[in-house]
This record gives C-alpha cells, structure tokens and sequence, in this order.
C-alpha cells in the first residue's frame, strides 16, 4: 500500500495523515506493508512534504508581508536542489491576529528566503506559491533581490500592489548574477494570467481582504507594472502577463516569470518528481491519497488528482481519504479514484471533525481496508 496524500489544512499535516491511515489499515490487516510518500501541490506545506522526503531544513529570518520580521524554513538535498515556499515568507499565516493588508502586502521576504537558498548552496529551486497575503505581482520579491522600482522622482515605490501604480521605472540589471546560473522551476496548481477577469486581483484578491474598489486598484497597478517592466525587458513582459502561472500568488509568477526565467510547471507534477514517487508506485499494489476537501478544484492540478492520474497510468486502483467529500461519485471515476472515504461522514460537526481528525482518519482507514484488503 502506498499512502500518498497531501495536509488536511488546519488539521493534520501530510505526514500525519500518512501515520493515521497506517494505523487504521494495520489494524485490519496486521502487518500490511506500507509505504508513504507525503506529497504537495507547491502551496503551503511544499516544504514539509520535502523534508518528510529526506532533505534537510534551513531557517531565515526574513520580512514578513507586514514588514515585520517572520523565521522562514527552506529545505535543500545534497544535489543542490532546494524547495522554496513562498508562503513561509509571504503567507496568510504571518498576518498580524488575521489583519489583511490588501493593498501593502510585499513579497520581499521571499526573496530574501531565495537569497538564502542560494547562500545556502541551492543551484536548482522548487519555488512553491500559494497561500499568499501579497498582490504585488512579485515586485518585492525581485526587490529583495537587487531589481529597483523608483516612482517619478527617482525613489523606491512604497511596498505592496497597491504602490505599483506610481511606478515610472524598473532596473532588473542588479539581480543577484547566481540567478543567471540557477535553474528555477514555478511550481503552482493555478494557470491565471495577472490581470483581468481572470487575474490575480479578481480572483484571489477577496481571500486578501480586498474590497471591489481594492481588486480594481490592484488591476490597474499591476497592468501598469507589466508596462512599465515591458520598458525595462522587452516583449517578453508582455508575453508572461498571460502565460500560466502569471497569476499565480497575488502575481509573483508574474515576477518568477519575467525577472528569474522561471519555468511554470503544475505543483504535483514537480513535487512528485521531487519526492521520488515514481520509484515508490513502482514497488506499489495499490493508493490511497487525499487531502483536506476533495471538491471541484482537487480535479484542476491538486495533489490528489495528480497521484491519481499516475497511479492509473501505472494500472492500479486508487482509495481517497478526506476531511469532507464534495465530488459525485462520477467525478473521482473521471479522476482514476474508486472510492472516497470522508471524516464528515463519520462526524458531521465540522469543528469536531477537524478536532478529531486523527481518530476518525484511523476509523476511515479500517473500512478503507475491510473493503478492498479483506
């Protein structure tokens, strides 16, 4: 049995789930031999889905989406390839009692966090992005990283999207010259462009805190940054605004994209990758993944559906587990995944259920194994 599902979010993390869902298996087939791969899709828990896969953990102080400063962990593997989450720098969690910052919000304590990869001796990065407090389109990011965005009067714009609209011009000819040599890999499960209907203020801003007054500020900041950026690196500015991954994280694909020559990969594919699961479903009879909510957006790049799809393309049956099951049973066919199995069918109170995630995961587990196993 190979286990390879992500964090139920507020819960358990993916380890954890792993643990629980051993233990409720071997209860009904003592013995059973299982393997976990706890995986990720590029947001938040990334880092810890690599650690569990053996690379080792570093810490940086860096300034948090507030300005405040926050400890940020990375993880790195002997081959020097490092796993860089942005939410460890930029995230939701390191807002001040849950006090969004819309407009102000910076992404600059990522790029400090990717400075220190690459201190640390990183000559590829996983850069994973989700979660974020930051519509910034990755100004701060790039900031931190020796890029310059002056207002009119020759002095840096303030922090935040909002700012970006008294942009007149950008210098990326300061990036740290380690990025010229360094491979980088956009790891996210959101396909958005920047701007628009579609883009990062629209869609993800409201998560943010932002208002409908706000969500149009931020538009308007960020086409003029695209703009501006176009001055400042030709075409290809332009170009990235509309490319997958662009909006991705308040905009920070977009700054990924343009300013380090990231590559835009989908979260799992890279993370699977990462994590060496091909090696571990070789030596598999039988998955069991999940995540927190399987619902309409598990089907659009997260780990689940990932997992899924590799295991059926490997010709093994495939088991959920989850917090709560919001998909037809028609959907997880279409998705490679026989049954699901969710804790809020056997504790409908979500407060409780959440509570008491571990105990009832081991519960789901056991009927998982007396209905394929025995």
């Amino acid at each position: 049995m190979l286990i390879a599902a992500d964090k139920f979010k507020g819960s358990l993390t993916a380890v954890e789930v792993a643990e629980h869902v051993t233990a409720g298996l071997r209860r009904v087939v003592p013995g059973l031999d299982v393997a976990a791969v706890p995986v990720a899709d590029g947001g938040d828990g990334t880092v810890a889905a690599a650690l569990a896969a053996g690379f080792t953990r570093h810490e940086a102080r860096v300034t948090g989406p507030t300005g405040a400063p926050v400890t940020a962990t990375f993880a790195l593997r002997a081959d020097g390839t490092a796993v860089v989450e942005m939410a460890e720098a930029s995230g939701l969690q390191h807002l001040p009692a849950g006090v969004f910052a819309p407009l102000t919000a910076t992404t600059y304590g990522t790029g400090e966090l990717l400075r220190a990869a690459l201190d640390a001796g990183a000559t590829s990065i996983v850069f994973g992005v989700g979660g974020s407090a930051t519509t910034d389109g990755g100004a701060g990011m790039l900031a931190a990283l020796g890029a310059r965005f002056l207002d009119a009067d020759g002095a840096p714009v303030a922090p935040g999207g909002g700012p970006l609209r008294d942009l007149a011009t950008a210098d990326l000819s300061g990036l740290d010259p380690r990025l010229a040599t360094t491979g980088i890999v956009l790891a996210s499960d959101v396909d958005n462009p920047l701007t628009g209907p579609k883009g990062a203020p629209a869609v993800y801003g409201p998560q943010k805190g932002a208002s409908e007054e706000d969500v149009a500020a931020l538009d308007a900041a960020l086409a003029h940054y695209a703009e501006v950026l176009g001055r400042a690196v030709g075409p290809k500015a332009a170009e990235a605004a509309s490319a997958p991954g662009a909006g991705a994280a308040g905009g920070i694909g977009y700054g990924a994209l343009v300013g380090l020559d990231a590559v835009f990969r989908p979260g799992i594919d890279v993370m699977l990758d990462v994590l060496g699961f091909a090696p571990a479903l070789a030596q598999a009879g039988f998955v069991i993944t999940g995540e927190g909510s399987l619902d309409t957006q598990t089907l659009h790049g997260k780990a689940p559906a990932g997992v899924a799809a590799a295991a059926r393309s490997a010709g093994l049956d495939v088991a959920a587990v989850c917090g709560r099951l919001q998909l037809p049973p028609e959907a997880l066919a279409a998705a490679g995944i026989r049954r699901a199995y969710a804790l809020t069918d056997l504790e409908p109170d979500p407060a409780r259920c959440m509570a008491e995630a571990g105990p009832l995961l081991e519960r789901a587990a056991e009927q998982l194994a007396r209905d394929f196993l025995v």
